[in-house]
């Protein structure tokens, strides 16, 4: 037996791929064989599963369990939910290291794929690829596994109200706080959450929760569940305005990935959330490690370094910043996407619902309004991520010579991943998507004069390879 997976779906983080053309219920079951046989060429015998809300998931989780019965592999079916209920039940499950969740992210409806735990860790890039590699081959192995379901959603909540042990319950009554779940995978748990937080509080404090659109549908019918897309935010803004409410949180469809909007309706950036939480974790813990992708502000890495941490520049890629977090005991990383990783007093994988309990702990803290945070940041000058299409190779060929002609001028520049240029005006970066044929760009600067000359030069580079944005 073997099987080939449309080559399109094997990426950089992930396994991904639009239902019917190029992902299916034969791919699932395949991914279930070979990942079995890493798991078992391990030592190890047990995965848990997990599936978020789109209309295809049951279908490909159904799928998926047979391949990992199929080589003896025992499963744990955790059922719906938020991929970091999937990586919560690979640290606390006895006997269980390693899972599979079944979800498309941010991505279309008709869309879906996996992310994947591999011994309480990040699976990505070559061990993608190896998968793809076991099941041309038809390296599988034979047996007879079982599974069975497990409801760990109740213990996973109790796991992220421990973010709020510190706080003394009255001290919460002080916020009003709007979610919304985008109709995504963390609704049934922001229900939940919200529900044993005010059961903290006196009766008189009730309803000082807004929930919005927590029923889970995978056709989300309200608005896209991408919180880093602004226009997805205007739900979460008229219910922060219209209630008074303090801010309000925004989650994308798997669930590990947090937006932001402040009282005044402004939606904070990733890196200036992961500056919020930098200045409370700092504050803890003096001189601890910070991690933030090659795209984040250079106002972020100034700060950290200003509050006595040590700020660390990586790679793009929630696989990249966990495993980066692990290599250098980093208590606190994050992505311009909105994933957060705390590994202070949790785990160090991205999770937006425990990002979420964390940031109501860090005002209370700090004692100080999301709307005085924010305003109390440097104002900068930057472009949203600029993405332009270019072929798969020759994207990267495009890099590699704005690189070549830069090191020959001798630029003050970054390379970990793509480019990144400074100047006395600010940076800019260019790299090459690990997902798709795409040149990705950023530009910031402290003035928007500055701003204009770098975005020029950028130009000029990619013009030199024969490319426009």
């Amino acid at each position: 037996m073997s099987h080939r997976f449309h080559p399109s779906v094997l990426r950089e983080y992930d396994i991904r791929g639009t239902v019917g053309k190029t992902l299916g219920p034969d791919d699932a079951y395949a991914l279930g064989r070979s990942f079995a046989a890493r798991v078992i060429g391990a030592g190890r015998s047990c995965v848990a599963v997990g599936y978020d809300g789109r209309l295809s998931s049951p279908m490909l989780e159904e799928a998926l369990v047979s391949g990992l019965c199929a080589s003896g592999v025992d499963v744990q079916r955790i059922g719906l939910g938020p991929t970091p209920m999937l990586y919560f039940a690979t640290a606390s499950l006895p006997e269980v290291q390693d899972g599979i969740q079944i979800t498309g992210s941010h991505n279309p409806p008709d869309q879906n794929g996996f992310k994947i735990v591999f011994r309480g860790g990040p699976f990505f890039g070559p061990d993608i690829l190896d998968l793809g590699r076991l099941a041309a081959e038809g390296g599988w192995v034979q047996g007879s596994g079982t599974a069975k379901v497990v409801d760990i959603m109740d213990a996973y909540i109790d796991r992220l109200l421990a973010g709020l042990d510190a706080i003394p319950p009255d001290a919460i009554d002080c916020l009003a706080i709007g979610w919304d779940a985008g109709n995504g995978a963390a609704g049934p748990v922001i229900e939940r959450l919200c529900a044993r937080i005010s059961g903290r509080l006196p009766a008189r404090l009730a309803g000082k929760h807004v929930l919005l659109h927590t029923h889970v549908d995978g056709t989300f019918p309200s608005h896209h569940p991408d919180p880093s897309v602004d226009a997805n935010l205007a739900d979460l803004r008229h219910a922060v305005a219209q209630g008074r409410l303090d801010f309000g949180l925004a989650f994308d469809g798997d669930g590990d990935r947090l937006g932001v909007v402040d009282a005044k309706g402004r939606a904070l950036a990733g890196d200036q959330l992961l500056m919020l939480f930098a200045q409370d974790v700092l504050k803890r813990q003096p001189g601890a490690a910070v991690i933030a992708d090659i795209k984040a502000s250079g106002a972020l890495f100034e700060r950290v370094r200003a509050l006595g941490g040590q700020p660390i520049m990586w790679k793009s890629g929630h696989s990249h910043i966990k495993s980066k977090m692990k290599e250098t005991g980093a208590l606190l990383g994050g992505e311009v996407t909105g994933h957060v990783f705390f590994a202070d007093d949790y785990y160090g994988f991205d999770d937006a619902l425990y990002a979420a309990v964390r940031l109501i702990a860090a005002v209370i803290r700090l004692d100080r309004t999301v709307s005085e945070l924010l305003d109390a940041m440097p104002v900068m000058f930057n472009t949203p991520e600029l993405r332009f299409p270019v072929d798969d190779v020759r994207k990267f060929a495009v890099v590699d010579e704005v690189r070549t002609r830069l090191a020959a001028n001798n630029a003050d520049m970054a390379t970990i991943d793509g480019v990144r240029v400074n100047t006395p005006d600010g940076w800019w970066l260019l790299r090459a998507s690990n997902t798709e044929a795409m040149l990705t760009a950023r530009v910031e600067s402290g003035s928007e004069e500055g701003l204009t000359d770098l975005l020029a030069n950028l130009d000029a580079q990619l013009a030199a390879s024969g490319v426009s944005r």
